[in-house]
């Protein structure tokens, strides 16, 4: 019997051949194939009920994405989440065995009692972005991975090795004109990176990476935003103790780009370099006055997307 609610929760697990839809108070589950015949029937399903309240899907490495894509362009209240927060909140309730089943059911049991904020999703231009960003990403490792084996490997091999990196060189120099090309087809965009750009310590891989990872940026309030990004610290107190403040969670490679902006920062930027100083002189370590900087630069970045406006120099 199911539940008499006027809210409705749905869960779905997702894996690379299944979607595997649970309603929360519901015990069935139902299973289409994770193909566009599987999603439309997954969507015209969704699109009949009534006060669908929350949807919520694990990220699940990218399978996830053209279903999510379908369900938001149906105008169905659907939010993606980090596979840990479920996964801890199955622990919590003491479920320790695991199947695609039970996985869809705790995925809605999560959305009813956690009901994660549903948040505007990427656009396609948006995901292409983040998609050319990533390859860029996926190209330097294998570029660094490469050098790394130059003075180790069989000279007999080398001029193999040479020719892949000329190969990555005249990939990576390509996918970095494709990502020029379509910011500067975008006027918001366009405006966008000028404005960040405008940042002493802030440049091309900086501003790519925030448009197509971070597009809440300068929507946002500044503790929310470092919330979501990872650099807000989390108290660690107990009783009369007091331990460190940690960073924890967010999105990893928005932190990447915003500290190595910030190590550029402390140098030619004149507001981060008096800040970083003032808080070493403070005694606080180098590794925790130059996060404070991450955190503040992101802070004016959010606040210069916000306002349209560019970097003044004090």
């Amino acid at each position: 019997m199911a539940k008499q609610t006027e809210e409705t929760f749905f869960g779905i697990d997702v894996s690379k051949n299944h979607l595997d839809l649970a309603q929360w108070g519901i015990e069935e589950v139902l299973r289409h194939d994770n193909d566009a015949t599987g999603i439309a029937t997954l969507v015209e399903i969704m699109s009949t009920k009534t006060a669908v309240t929350l949807i919520v899907v694990e990220a699940s490495g990218g399978f996830e994405q053209v279903m999510v894509t379908e369900l938001a362009a149906a105008s169905l209240p659907i939010v993606v989440v980090n596979p840990t927060r479920v996964r801890n909140f199955a622990r919590a309730k003491g479920q320790v065995a695991k199947t695609d089943k039970i996985d869809a059911q705790m995925i809605a049991s999560f959305a009813q009692a956690v009901r994660p904020e549903v948040r505007t999703l990427k656009t396609q231009d948006q995901q292409l972005i983040k998609a050319l960003v990533t390859r860029r990403r996926q190209l330097i490792d294998m570029q660094t991975a490469e050098k790394n084996r130059h003075t180790t490997v069989n000279p007999e091999l080398r001029p193999r090795l040479e020719k892949h990196l000329d190969w990555l060189a005249t990939e990576l120099a390509e996918i970095e004109e494709d990502l020029n090309d379509w910011t500067n087809k975008n006027a918001q965009w366009r405006e966008k990176r000028t404005s960040l750009e405008s940042v002493p310590g802030v440049g091309q891989v900086t501003s790519f990476t925030l448009l197509a990872e971070l597009p809440e940026l300068g929507t946002l309030s500044r503790q929310k935003i470092a919330a979501l990004v990872g650099l807000a610290p989390f108290n660690r107190d107990s009783g009369c103790s007091r331990g460190r403040r940690h960073i924890f969670g967010g999105r990893s490679d928005v932190r990447s780009v915003l500290y190595m902006a910030a190590l550029s920062g402390i140098r030619y930027n004149p507001v981060l370099k008096a800040f970083y100083d003032r808080l070493i002189a403070k005694g606080k370590l180098p590794k925790v006055a130059l996060t404070a900087c991450m955190r503040k630069l992101l802070t004016i970045l959010n606040a210069i997307v916000r306002d349209g406006s560019a970097w003044i120099s004090a």
